[in-house]
C-alpha cells in the first residue's frame, strides 16, 4: 500500500482528479468543440491520464489517424478532370455528336430510382441555367467505373461533382412545367464515372420552398435563378456602356478610394490611419477628381465608380453603390444630356427592345413640383395637380389648413375598374376610408399643413357633393377636371412659399393613392417607360435640420453641390442681389419616377468657385483651405466642363422592373447598413483603439441604427 504523502500517492491523487474532470466534462453541456468537418473530431486530451503514457500515445494516435483521414478525404477531391464540355453549350447544339465520350462539371439534383441497378439524376450546369438527365446503372459499359453507380447513390443533392459519361439521344419526355431552369431534353448522359468535389452537409435545408435569411446570401444566391440572371444582365448591361463611350472617345480611368473629408453635402465614412490625428474619408463620389482630370487635359472621362455616403438606408440607397461618372472638357449642359439619351437609347433598344423618344422631353423643377408634387415624377401615373385656392372661400380653407394666407391644390383620381357591385360613388368611399384607416394614410391626415379635404362626385347629392366649395368653384371645378360619378377630388393645403426639397404633402399622396389603387385592382399598373429630364432648379436651398449643407454661415446650402455653375448670365448677376433666386445648370434624368441620376455645368474658375463658397454660401476659412487642392486646378487654365453620374445600381433595378436594388446586387447592406453573411461592420478591438490612436467615449455612445441619417442630397449628381 502506498505511503500517503509520497510521490507515488500523488501521482496517482492527480490522475484521480483528471479522471473525474473528464467524466464531468463528459456529461455537462461545457463539452469539447466539435468542428463540423466529415470523420474529424478534436479529442479533449487531458495533461496527466490515468493510464500515463498509454492512454496519452492512444489518443495521440486517434488525432493523427483522423487527421490522416481528412488529408485524404481532401486529397480525393483535390484533382479532377477538366471539363470538355459545359451543359450551356450542349444545350445551344441541335444535333450533338451521339455517343461522344464527355466530362461535364456540375451539381447534383433531384433523382429517381426505378430499381436498385437504375437511377435517374438531374445534373444542373455550373451557372445553374439548365440541366440535363443523367442516367446510372450497375450494368457494365465500356471504361465504366463500376463503383459509380453505388457512389452516386449516396451524394446528396446540390453536391458539386464531375461527371463522364456518353451522350445518347434521348426519347423527348412529356411536357412539364416549364420553371426557371431549361431542361436539355433531346439528349442525356450514362454515367460512366462520377467524381463529388465537395459535400453538401445534410443539416442545410434547401428546397425550392426555402427562404434563406440573410446570413445564407451564397445559398441564396445558388438557388434563386432571378437573382443570377439579375446579375448577369447587370454585367452585360455595363459591357455595352464601356463599349459605347469607347466608341464616343470616352476614357476609363479609376479615381482614388481614400481621399479626404470635404464638406459636400453627405455625411462620410471616415478610414482612421496610424498617423495620429490624420484620417482618410471614403468618396462620396469621384466629383473632385473628374474636375481634376478636366484641368489634367484630358477631354472626356468615365468609370464605374464605387461611392461611399453615410446616410439613411431605404429600398433604392445602400451606403455604399455604384455610379456611371462621366464628365466631358469644353462641353455644356446639352452636349451632357445628347451624350446620355444616345447611351439609355441604346440599352433600351438593346436588352428591352424598346425604343424611347428622341430628344427626350424636359420640365422644369417649378413646374414637376407645382404638377406633380415631385422633383422626379412619374408621368405616367396622370393625376396632375392643379392649383384652387383662388376659387376657394376662405371659411373651406380655413377648414382645410390652420396656415396663414396658403396655397391650396387639387388632384383628381378616377379608377378604370370597379371589381364590386357597388355604385362608383360607394365604391369611391370604401377605397378611401379603407385607404385613410391604414397606417400609410393616417399620416397624411395628421400632416402638419392640415389633413387633405376629400370630396367624392355623387351625382345624386347637390352639386355631386362639392357643396362645401360653393356653387362657382363647384362649377369651375367641375369644368376643370370633367368630373364623373365616382371620382375623388382632393384638396391640400401647403406654406406659400417657394418650393424646396423633392415633393410635397400632396405630391406624396398622389402617389400612395395611386399604389393603392393598383394594390386593389381599381387601376392598371403603369406600363412602357417615361423618360424625361428635370432642369432649372434653384442654385441653393435654404439650410434645414436635414439638409446642413456645406456648414456655411448663410443660412443657404447648394442644391446639389457647391460645384454648380448658375444657369445663364442674368443668374450671374443675380448672385450679387439674391441668391436664393438663381437657377442653377443642374439637370436630372427621370424615369417613371426613378431619378437615374443628374449632371450639371460646373464652376471652372477658381475666382468664382471661391465667390461662391466665401461670399454666398459664408464658409469659414478653415473650410474653404479644404477645397484649395481643386481652386488650383481651376486657376491652371481649366476648361468649361459638365458632367453626370448614372445611379448604376437603380439603372438595372428600373429595367428588371425591381423594387429594390438589393435585388440586383450580389451583397447588398441590410435596412441597418450591416452585411449578415460575413457580420459587417465588426467591433473595434483594444489593440485597434490603440493603433489608430482612437477612443469610445462611454457617455457619448447610443445604440443606434447603422448607419445614421444623412441630408437626401449627396456631394455628386446621383443622389
Amino acid at each position: 500500500m502506498l505511503a500517503r504523502g509520497s510521490a507515488w500517492d500523488y501521482t496517482r491523487r492527480i490522475s484521480q482528479y483528471w479522471s473525474r474532470r473528464s467524466q464531468n466534462l463528459r456529461s455537462s453541456t461545457l463539452r469539447p468543440p466539435t468542428y463540423a468537418l466529415p470523420g474529424w473530431r478534436l479529442q479533449f486530451c487531458h495533461p496527466i491520464s490515468r493510464s500515463f503514457h498509454g492512454g496519452r500515445v492512444g489518443k495521440q494516435q486517434t488525432v493523427e489517424t483522423q487527421s490522416s483521414t481528412l488529408l485524404q478525404r481532401y486529397k480525393a477531391k483535390f484533382n479532377f478532370p477538366e471539363e470538355t464540355f459545359n451543359l450551356s453549350t450542349i444545350a445551344g447544339l441541335e444535333i450533338p455528336e451521339i455517343g461522344q465520350d464527355v466530362v461535364i462539371h456540375g451539381y447534383l439534383g433531384s433523382s429517381a430510382s426505378l430499381s436498385k441497378d437504375l437511377l435517374f439524376v438531374q445534373l444542373i450546369s455550373k451557372d445553374r441555367m439548365c440541366s440535363i438527365q443523367l442516367v446510372s446503372s450497375s450494368k457494365a459499359l465500356p471504361n465504366k467505373d463500376l463503383t459509380s453507380h453505388e457512389l452516386i447513390k449516396k451524394f446528396s443533392m446540390h453536391t458539386p461533382v464531375a461527371v463522364r459519361g456518353v451522350l445518347r439521344k434521348r426519347e423527348q419526355p412529356p411536357e412539364q412545367g416549364s420553371g426557371s431552369m431549361r431542361k436539355i431534353k433531346h439528349v442525356e448522359l450514362d454515367l460512366l464515372s462520377v467524381q463529388s468535389l465537395n459535400d453538401f452537409p445534410s443539416d442545410i435545408i434547401a428546397t425550392p420552398e426555402t427562404i434563406f435569411g440573410q446570413h445564407q446570401r451564397h445559398l441564396h444566391l445558388r438557388a434563386d435563378v432571378d437573382l443570377r440572371k439579375a446579375l448577369s444582365f447587370r454585367s452585360e448591361v455595363a459591357i455595352a456602356l464601356r463599349l459605347r463611350l469607347h466608341d464616343l472617345g470616352f476614357v476609363d480611368i479609376e479615381t482614388p478610394l481614400l481621399f479626404k473629408s470635404t464638406p459636400e453635402g453627405a455625411r462620410e465614412f471616415i478610414v482612421p490611419t496610424r498617423r495620429k490625428g490624420f484620417a482618410y474619408a471614403l468618396p462620396q463620389s469621384p466629383q473632385q477628381f473628374k474636375q481634376i482630370l478636366m484641368g489634367s487635359g484630358i477631354p472626356k472621362y468615365y468609370q464605374f465608380a464605387r461611392c461611399f455616403r453615410d446616410e439613411d438606408l431605404r429600398a433604392d440607397r445602400q451606403p455604399e453603390f455604384t455610379q456611371l461618372d462621366m464628365e466631358m472638357s469644353f462641353a455644356g449642359a446639352n452636349q451632357v444630356m445628347f451624350t446620355i439619351e444616345e447611351l439609355i437609347r441604346s440599352v433600351w433598344s438593346t436588352f428591352l427592345k424598346s425604343d424611347l423618344p428622341s430628344p427626350f422631353p424636359r420640365m422644369s423643377y417649378r413646374e414637376a413640383m407645382s404638377s406633380y408634387g415631385s422633383d422626379k415624377p412619374d408621368t405616367r401615373l396622370g393625376m396632375q395637380i392643379s392649383r384652387l385656392d383662388f376659387l376657394l372661400p376662405g371659411d373651406l380653407i380655413s377648414k382645410i389648413s390652420s396656415l396663414q394666407t396658403p396655397i391650396v391644390e387639387s388632384l383628381m383620381l378616377r379608377f378604370e375598374q370597379i371589381i364590386s357591385d357597388a355604385p362608383p360613388a360607394r365604391a369611391m368611399q370604401d377605397f378611401i376610408a379603407k385607404f385613410f384607416d391604414s397606417a400609410e394614410g393616417t399620416a397624411f391626415v395628421k400632416n402638419r399643413d392640415g389633413g387633405p379635404g376629400i370630396f367624392v362626385i355623387d351625382s345624386s347629392k347637390p352639386l355631386q357633393g362639392l357643396q362645401a366649395l360653393g356653387f362657382e368653384a363647384a362649377e369651375r371645378v367641375e369644368d376643370i377636371n370633367q368630373l364623373e360619378d365616382g371620382d375623388l377630388l382632393v384638396l391640400q393645403a401647403r406654406p406659400d412659399e417657394p418650393f424646396s426639397g423633392g415633393s410635397t404633402t400632396l405630391g406624396n399622396l398622389r402617389l400612395a393613392l395611386h399604389a393603392a389603387a393598383v394594390r386593389q385592382g381599381l387601376l392598371r399598373p403603369p406600363v412602357g417607360f417615361a423618360p424625361l429630364w428635370v432642369i432649372d432648379f434653384p442654385l441653393f436651398s435654404p439650410i434645414t435640420q436635414d439638409q446642413p449643407g456645406q456648414g456655411g454661415g448663410a443660412g443657404l446650402a447648394a442644391t446639389h453641390h457647391p460645384f454648380t455653375s448658375p444657369k445663364t448670365a442674368e443668374d450671374v448677376d443675380m448672385l450679387a442681389v439674391n441668391p436664393s433666386e438663381v437657377i442653377g445648370d443642374h439637370y436630372d434624368l427621370v424615369i417613371n419616377g426613378v431619378e437615374l441620376g443628374g449632371g450639371s455645368r460646373r464652376i471652372h474658375s477658381a475666382e468664382m468657385q471661391a465667390y461662391i463658397m466665401r461670399h454666398i454660401l459664408k464658409m469659414s476659412p478653415e473650410r474653404l483651405s479644404e477645397f484649395s487642392h481643386l481652386l488650383d486646378v481651376l486657376r491652371s487654365g481649366c476648361p468649361p466642363h459638365a458632367g453626370i453620374a448614372l445611379g448604376f445600381d437603380r439603372l438595372i433595378t428600373l429595367m428588371l422592373g425591381k423594387s429594390s436594388v438589393r435585388e440586383v446586387i450580389a451583397f447588398p447592406k441590410t435596412g441597418k447598413g450591416e452585411d449578415a453573411l460575413v457580420k459587417s461592420p465588426g467591433p473595434l478591438t483594444d489593440e485597434m483603439l490603440k493603433t489608430y490612436f482612437l477612443q469610445i467615449r462611454p457617455s457619448d455612445y447610443q445604440s443606434t441604427d447603422f448607419p445614421g441619417g444623412a441630408p437626401d442630397r449627396g456631394a455628386d449628381d446621383d443622389s
